[in-house]
């Protein structure tokens, strides 16, 4: 008697783990898509996946749906470990009913990020999905506010991290905008909130599923995916490598790990990276990948606002969250889009207990009407924010220009930077030399008429300024700079200053929470 029911228990494991059927899997296969447990076999530790609800199905009896039922209802969740580690995971099932969203599906999904709260462990979602199931109707629609509720609940205390490996549409697309961060496929993921026949019927415009919201317009142009992975495999190693970076939740500081590359380690080319012009352009990523561990540096939204670059490093072995004005990209300007993701990236880091190293070469705010009228006060005013709201160990070091607001709002020593460093190519000042001389000398230069002349007197003028105002050991005299640093003994700098503020406590008034200028 017990083998039969031990036999019917293996029976119905093997039809859960078929999903919508070996067709459906061929046809998933065929579009270069895993299923949902392949990708959780991918994801997973080895043997470490221990599965929910594998036996739930749907309870709709309309439009047929009672004739038609799937063990597992279109959603595979449970619990596992990466790298030794436990995380929680739900993975969406395109191969029963389109992966669409039901009562039970979205209960399934519930149940684990409640449990993934409540132990303190990172939850990672795998979407794939058409959206909501129409057979359900406002039950799908509250399944979907259910998991919206328990994503802004776990914000700042859990890590959430959201794989989009197929469509993502509609209600559905709201749920991995709350989360931390969010990786896309190229060529078989899209996120939209309304879809190409909704788009033509509306808006007149056509439009095609990937020019709508595909990988590449979500990593470029909106913003709304932090890393587009060539295909699923490495989109699940990006996720990897992305938590072995992160604590498993806020009461917990990220993972330290050995490290055997030198404290001391000097890098000479440091010392000339720096142009002779001030206007001529260099690549910050190569003063990163200089100083920190194994040169080794994990970017996070690499190609949206590449103006400003974000991403974690270890420097002797503990991660750090990096920002860094970028040169090489219109001149390394603040604007719109790059305060908007350096903001998010400060306020996660300082939500999950991770140092921000900040590396300053800015000129300012960019100017004109597009930006102006795209609020860029506001957007600003993000960056500025998270700054001065961090209460994580904050160390900047600045590299050459940090003029005007710009100097302000990257990491200063006014928004409660711990330690500022300069090296002796930086400039701070309210201005350029050029414009600056240009205001305050505005009357001599008006009387100048010999065009040599003119440019001798500004030559003359930029230099006395430079030298009076703009000089780090101006700003090294008010004690707004800590110290005036040689370029090739960064690495060592930095991880002494890091060292210094292991033990930091800061805090904020009490307060039910901040009012971020949105």
């Amino acid at each position: 008697m017990m083998n039969d029911k031990i036999k019917e228990l293996m029976d119905l494991r093997k039809q859960a783990r078929l999903g919508g059927g070996e067709k459906r899997i061929e046809a998933q296969h065929k579009k270069g898509k895993l299923t949902a447990r392949e990708r959780i076999d991918l994801l997973l530790d080895e043997g470490s996946f221990e599965e929910f609800d594998m036996f739930v199905s749907h309870r709709c009896i309309d439009f047929g749906l009672e004739s038609q039922a799937y063990l597992s209802d279109g959603v595979v969740t449970g619990y596992g470990t990466i790298d030794g580690r436990l995380v929680y995971v739900f993975s969406q099932d395109f191969t029963v009913f389109g992966g669409s969203l039901s009562e039970m599906y979205a209960q399934k999904i519930c149940k684990v990020m409640d449990k993934a709260l409540k132990v303190g462990a990172p939850v990672i979602g795998i979407n794939d999905s058409g959206g909501a199931r129409i057979q359900e109707g406002v039950k799908s629609l509250g399944g979907y506010a259910e998991i919206f509720q328990r994503n802004i609940v776990a914000s700042g205390v859990i890590p959430q991290i959201s794989a989009i490996f197929g469509p993502c549409a509609g209600g559905a697309v709201y749920s991995p905008a709350l989360t931390d961060f969010t990786v896309m496929s190229k060529d078989t993921s899209y996120m939209f909130v309304t879809g190409p026949k909704v788009v033509k019927t509306v808006t007149g415009e056509t439009v095609t599923d990937e020019e709508l919201g595909g990988a590449f317009v979500h990593g470029t142009k909106s913003g709304v995916t932090h890393f587009v992975a060539d295909d699923e495999h490495e989109g699940i190693l990006l996720i990897r490598k992305l938590l072995s970076y992160l604590p498993q939740n806020n009461l917990e500081d990220p993972p330290v790990i050995p490290c055997d590359d030198p404290i001391n380690r000097l890098e000479d080319h440091l010392n000339s990276i720096i142009p002779e012009s001030t206007n001529k352009p260099y690549d910050v990523k190569d003063v990163i990948h200089a100083v920190v561990d194994q040169h080794e540096f994990f970017e996070v939204q690499r190609n949206f606002a590449p103006n400003i670059v974000t991403g974690y490093a270890r420097f002797n072995g503990q991660p750090v969250g990096i920002v860094a004005n970028q040169p090489n990209y219109l001149a390394g300007v603040l604007d719109i889009n790059s305060s908007r993701k350096a903001a998010r990236f400060v306020r996660f880091c300082d939500a999950f207990n991770i140092p921000i190293v900040t590396f300053v070469d800015v000129p300012g705010f960019l100017p004109g009407t597009t930006q102006e009228y795209g609020g860029i006060i506001l957007h600003g005013a993000k960056l500025l924010f998270a700054y001065g709201e961090a209460t994580v160990p904050k160390v900047t070091i600045i590299l050459r220009k940090a003029y005007g607001g710009a100097y302000d709002v990257m990491g200063s020593k006014h928004l409660r930077g711990d330690i500022n460093y300069a090296w002796p190519s930086a400039e701070i000042a309210v201005m350029g030399p050029k414009g600056a001389i240009e205001i305050l000398h505005s009357k001599e230069l008006k009387d100048i008429t010999d065009a040599q002349e003119r440019v001798k007197f500004l030559s003359e003028k930029e230099e006395e300024y430079r030298n009076k105002f703009a000089s780090p050991y101006v700003a090294a005299k008010y004690g707004y700079i800590d110290d005036v640093i040689e370029p090739r003994n960064t690495r060592f700098r930095v991880i002494r200053a890091l060292q210094s503020l292991a033990t930091k406590k800061d805090s904020l008034p009490p307060k039910k929470h901040a009012n971020i200028p949105l």
